[in-house]
Formats: C-alpha cells, structure tokens, sequence
C-alpha cells in the first residue's frame, strides 16, 4: 500500500519515515512516497490561517493530485517575546515566496537582539493530518517548549534547530541524536499519533 508524505523537504521526509509504520496490524506492506516523485504537480497554495488549515490544504491537494492516502503537517515556531511569531510563517519568515533556513534565522536572531534568555522563550508546534479517500480527515498535534539561543549550536537537524535550546535536556534540537529528536520533538509527537490510523489500514 502507497502513500505519500505530502512534502519535498527530504530533511522532514527524513524524520518523518524514521517515526511511521512499515506494515499495518493485518500485515500490509506500507511504502512511501514524498512530492518530490510527482514533480508534473502543480505547486500547494498554503493559503491557510492556521497550522491545521495548511496541513490540511496539503493532505487533501495530495490525495486529489495522486490518488494516494496523504499525510502532511504544518510546524510553526512561536516566540513569547515576539508575540508568537514567526509562527505560521515559520517556513518563509524572511522571504514571503521562498524558504530560507539561513535568513530566516538571522531575521529571528536580529529581532530578539538584546533580548535577555529569560524572555526569549519559544515552542514548536506540528499539527500532522492524514487524508483518506473515505473522505476521513484526522488530526493529531504536539509541541515541545524551548528557548532561543543567541547563536547557533549543533549541526544536525534543519530550520530553526541550532537556535532551539531545551533545558530538559540541556542541548538544542541540532545537538541531539536523530532518536533523541525523535523522542522529544513537536514532529515526533505528532506523528507517533498519526501512526496508530496507519496501523488499522
């Protein structure tokens, strides 16, 4: 059985594939697909207002567009001190049409510059929906709470990750194992959700 993993973010795709089920409960082989094996598509228009809404445009483009159970999300970065921005323009913060993980992250070093670490406190949010040809439209969420550093740490993971301190574990999401991210993160919550509908396909 195919689906397709409504992104062409091969970091995400990553993670995503690293946390959902390969077989269902009866046995059913589960393979996957990203965007970027349909690249005659035509592009998403994320005109939502919301994480949920985006995640839910992507998921119901992918199973009108390829016939494929769809399973997308939308992740959102808010910051207390800059009244939750970028949020849902997470992704294109510095550029309205483009994404770009370096000036996004200069752009949000420069707005909290002289910002004390107390008040430069922050969480992901992921909202993840999963499309099914029935018409059925489920959705699951997580969060993790953090901090923003006022310079870059680690070298794994992407986005704002080298920026993302959490004192729980003393280490930004950049710093952490691919399974420690896994584990703690607003992705990972969420799809761990999404995969108990895989399981019952």
């Amino acid at each position: 059985m195919q689906l397709l993993l409504a992104t062409s973010n091969s970091h995400k795709a990553k993670e995503m594939l690293e946390i959902l089920p390969v077989k269902t409960r009866t046995g059913k082989v589960l393979t996957y697909k990203t965007l970027a094996d349909f690249p005659n598509l035509p592009p998403i228009i994320e005109d939502g207002e919301t994480l949920e809404e985006n995640s839910q445009i992507k998921a119901l483009f992918g199973l009108e567009h390829t016939g494929l159970i769809t399973l997308a999300d939308d992740t959102g970065l808010m910051v207390d001190y800059l009244n939750g921005a970028p949020g849902i323009n997470s992704a294109r913060y510095a550029y309205p049409d483009r994404c770009d993980n370096k000036a996004n992250n200069e752009k949000l070093l420069k707005a909290l510059k002289g910002v004390p670490a107390k008040k430069r406190t922050a969480h992901f949010k992921t909202v993840a929906v999963l499309a099914l040809p029935t018409g059925q439209v489920l959705t699951e969420e997580g969060s993790v709470d953090g901090q923003i550093l006022t310079d870059f740490k680690g070298s794994g993971g992407f986005g704002y990750d080298a920026l993302f301190f959490i004192p729980a574990y003393n280490k930004t999401m950049a710093e952490m194992t691919e399974e420690e991210k896994n584990k703690v993160s607003h992705r990972g919550q969420a799809f761990r959700k999404i995969a108990k509908y895989l399981l019952e396909l």
